[in-house]
């Protein structure tokens, strides 16, 4: 599942956009710069590292990434054969690094996740680590996990292997120059089993009563007169690889339950009467859920470029809260299913990013290989839950004011004039307290409050009454509603 996410130009266009994110980074308060003793702990790991034994060089692993990425986490090369297929995915061994208990791991415990600005991204680990010799860049020999998976032709999950190896990828694609490869039939073989694996595994998810969900991304462009918002929405190689990461995430998730100790990415399901009216907001939106296909099917027929089912999507997103991490402690498997991917399932695949992934990594390399889990680590898994809570609600903080932000700064010139926009929420009043109403522009990715009457789903001329960069304020009134 992925969150939405916000581009732009770098570096910073203005001055004032300038001191405005830097505002931001101060509210937040934000990790600070890496000091000497953590960039120092950094060049010492570095230095001190071995290369496991087992050589796995001569697989022509790849990345897949967006273009320019440098902090690149995982790897694969892929197979067919008569049983089905095997997924080789080499993930970034960033224990071999930041040991437990080190400086390093210190540090990586207080920031919890790499924040993402629209001018800067705030590392998980220092750059010697997340963007070098940590980071699975091409040619270059570097420590791994190899998670060998096994699938039936269906796509079904088979065997699980697991083992520390060294690797040297053969290539770093971007998820535009493969999609263009992949549709023009270049003949790529492991983009074209990529897409294909990617295909069953969503079928799959959708078996189980799942769905992976998947919002567009609001990116900032330079024009000639200055920026516009455009909305991205994902190629489909990134859903398909996004489908290998799902996979190796329940296959963790398998190991883990199976040895009765670890941590799991878990989400309650929606209650009935939430479903209920789901499926009444999607008859009233024009595009109803037919009760003869599965939630997970019928979100994958929705077009979000269309505003109307872009809601839809919104509201399905909506139905799952409640998002946690949970350590395994004997509890019934019922009660650790992430619920939107109708599957026990661990964060697991981006350790470079997530301070999570490296617990869950460095548990099941244990487990695989027979040895035993320290107390040390015992411990540690019992304080993820906490320390990832507070991160991801200090991120998720600072990325809301960023494209609250950057929203108001290129709206900021425009008070007056008038747009199309579909309410996604309407504005609720009682007990002496109001609440405005959520709307969607049609023509622009912005979303923003507004005064007046409309009902979700429906058609309506707006206009922009206040767009106020240090408030990060946007807000409309309803002007006309349109048939």
């Amino acid at each position: 599942m992925t969150q939405p996410r916000i581009r732009s130009p770098r570096p910073v266009p203005t001055k004032d956009l300038a001191e405005l994110l830097l505002g931001i980074e101060t509210e937040f308060e934000v990790p600070a710069p890496f000091d000497q003793q953590t960039l120092t702990a950094a060049e010492t790991a570095v230095a001190d590292l071995e290369l496991p034994e087992r050589d796995a060089t001569d697989m022509p692993f790849f990345t897949i990434d967006p273009e320019g990425a440098t902090d690149l986490d995982q790897a694969m090369y892929l197979e067919k054969n008569e049983a089905g297929y095997v997924v080789n995915y080499a993930i970034a061994d960033v224990p071999a690094f930041v040991k437990l208990g080190s400086k390093l791991d210190e540090v990586a415990r207080q920031r919890g996740q790499t924040y993402y600005l629209p001018h800067r991204k705030i590392s998980l680990h220092p750059p010697l680590i997340s963007e070098d010799q940590g980071s699975l860049l091409p040619d270059q020999v570097r420590p791994a996990f190899h998670w060998r998976i096994t699938l039936d032709t269906q796509g079904a999950l088979g065997e699980i292997e697991l083992s520390r190896v060294r690797i040297r990828s053969r290539a770093q694609l971007d998820y535009v120059s493969a999609q263009k490869s992949l549709d023009e039939s270049s003949g790529n073989e492991q983009l074209e089993l990529l897409a294909e694996i990617g295909a069953l595994r969503t079928k799959q998810e959708q078996l189980r009563g799942g769905a992976s969900l998947t919002l567009p991304d609001q990116e900032v462009e330079a024009t000639d007169d200055g920026y516009k918002l455009v909305s991205r929405v994902p190629l489909p190689l990134e859903d398909h690889n996004a489908q290998i990461s799902l996979l190796t995430g329940i296959a963790a998730a398998r190991l883990m339950l199976d040895a009765g100790v670890g941590i799991l990415r878990i989400m309650p399901a929606p209650e009935d009467k939430a479903l209920a009216d789901f499926r009444t907001q999607t008859q009233l939106l024009g595009h109803p859920w037919d009760q003869s296909i599965s939630y997970g099917q019928y979100l994958h027929t929705l077009d979000v470029s269309d505003p109307q089912q872009l809601v839809i999507m919104h509201r399905a997103a909506s139905l799952f809260r409640g998002a946690d991490y949970q350590v395994i402690n004997g509890q019934p498997e019922t009660d650790l299913v992430q619920a939107a991917l109708a599957a026990p399932y661990a964060h697991t695949t981006a350790p470079l990013r997530r301070l999570v992934d490296r617990f869950v990594l460095l548990t099941c390399s244990l487990l695989t290989s027979n040895q035993g889990i320290p107390d040390e680590l015992k411990t540690a898994l019992d304080q993820l839950p906490e320390l990832m809570q507070s991160s991801s609600a200090s991120a998720n903080k600072v990325n809301k004011a960023a494209l609250d932000l950057m929203e108001a700064i290129l709206l900021q010139n425009r008070i007056g004039e008038e747009f199309q926009a579909i309410v996604v929420q309407s504005a609720r009043s009682g007990e002496g307290k109001s609440a405005e109403g959520q709307l969607q522009l049609v023509q622009l990715p912005v979303t923003g409050s507004f005064t007046g009457d409309g009902e979700p789903g429906t058609l309506v001329t707006a206009k922009l009454v206040q767009a106020d960069p240090t408030q990060r304020k946007i807000s409309f009134e309803i002007a006309a509603q349109n048939s």
